[in-house]
């Protein structure tokens, strides 16, 4: 059995404690058994395993329910950890990306007997991977009863601000074919990787929309993060793959964003490889909005994808809301401000009375 935590101590002495438990995506068990054990033993919460899922709730009959959601995992270790606390910094892989979040879910979990919203607290594994892997999609499927909610607040890194929504995003491959032949008889083939200086010339010209909603602004974006190709050094190509990726607005579906990039890439084969849908900011709710009065700010879009998508399509509104730089997730100088866990845990206090 795991070690307890303590979750009534400062939320940043149990980020430290939880960014040194190391789990990568796929290693979470230990770091489930802890939160597991810790919250059977310190609050009088319902808990659930579920795989290296930990399901904790509150069941007071109030009005509305609130989902606070973060996954447990990280990306591999790069040199940075054990975490280190200097000048008001710690620093450490996990403390942004999300064990900071994670921390103030636990702090909260442990120190709100008497909240004005019932609570449900979701940690779950597999975020950092593919999206088939991911444990809040298995939660879902197989414990739908779990995310039901009024609002839905995903505690990823936001620097302590509400992001609202997010983006969508997709990866396809942009596929050109051509035909093999000796490179010393190069006009007897067709160069396949040549062929993708097209679809080169279509991306560097390519402009992304802006779009505002419910105030917030989102930016587009479409980039080419791969490239493949080649048989052998004497043999001209007959085949190149060229990888991009695609983020759009949440007032476009998925299918509408399929459809722009087959659109975009005409005359050549498109497949898709990855796709999550975006989620819209939702801030016209009555729960949403008093979360928006506790936190005495001004919410902004979430540009990149998060779990948020999944609450959205469930039916209900969801937000970012979490201490640290999106920025710093995944690099070696994972870092988050101390202040930026108390603000959050703090707005979050203030929310559930």
């Amino acid at each position: 059995m795991a070690d307890p935590l303590d979750l009534a101590a400062d939320p940043v002495e149990l980020t430290a404690a939880l960014v040194d438990i190391p789990s990568v995506s796929r290693d979470e068990a230990r770091i489930a058994d802890a939160v597991e054990r810790s919250l059977r033993e310190q609050t009088p919460l319902e808990v659930v395993r579920h795989g290296n899922a930990v399901l904790a709730r509150t069941n007071l009959g109030r009005p509305n329910r609130v989902v606070l959601a973060g996954h447990l995992d990280t990306v591999p270790v790069n040199d940075n950890l054990p975490a280190r606390l200097v000048d008001g910094v710690l620093h450490g892989c996990g403390t942004v990306d999300m064990k900071s979040g994670d921390a103030v879910m636990l702090h909260l979990a442990a120190t709100t007997p008497a909240p004005r919203h019932d609570l449900t607290f979701v940690f779950y594994d597999c975020e950092e991977i593919e999206a088939v892997h991911n444990g809040l999609g298995r939660v879902e499927r197989e414990l739908p009863e779990w995310l039901r909610g009024d609002l839905a607040i995903v505690c990823e890194p936001s620097n302590a601000v509400i992001e609202a929504g997010c983006q969508g995003t997709m990866r396809v491959e942009v596929r050109a074919t051509g035909a093999r032949a000796h490179t010393a008889r190069g006009w007897m083939g067709v160069n396949a990787i040549h062929a993708l200086g097209e679809v080169l010339r279509r991306l560097e010209a390519y402009e992304p929309r802006h779009v505002e909603i419910d105030g917030c602004h989102y930016r587009e974006g479409l980039q080419a993060v791969g490239v493949s190709g080649g048989v052998a050094g004497n043999v001209v190509p007959d085949e190149a793959v060229l990888t991009v990726n695609h983020r759009f607005a949440p007032d476009r579906s998925p299918e509408q964003a399929e459809r722009h990039l087959r659109e975009l890439f005409r005359g050549y084969d498109v497949t898709v490889t990855d796709l999550s849908p975006g989620a819209l900011p939702g801030l016209a709710h009555p729960v949403t909005r008093e979360l928006v009065a506790a936190s005495g700010g001004t919410p902004v879009a979430k540009l990149g994808w998060t779990d948020v998508a999944r609450f959205a399509a469930l039916g209900m509104p969801a937000v970012n809301l979490g201490p640290g730089d999106p920025s710093l997730a995944h690099t070696k100088q994972e870092n988050v401000p101390v202040n930026q866990v108390r603000q959050c845990l703090e707005v979050l206090r203030r929310f559930l009375g």
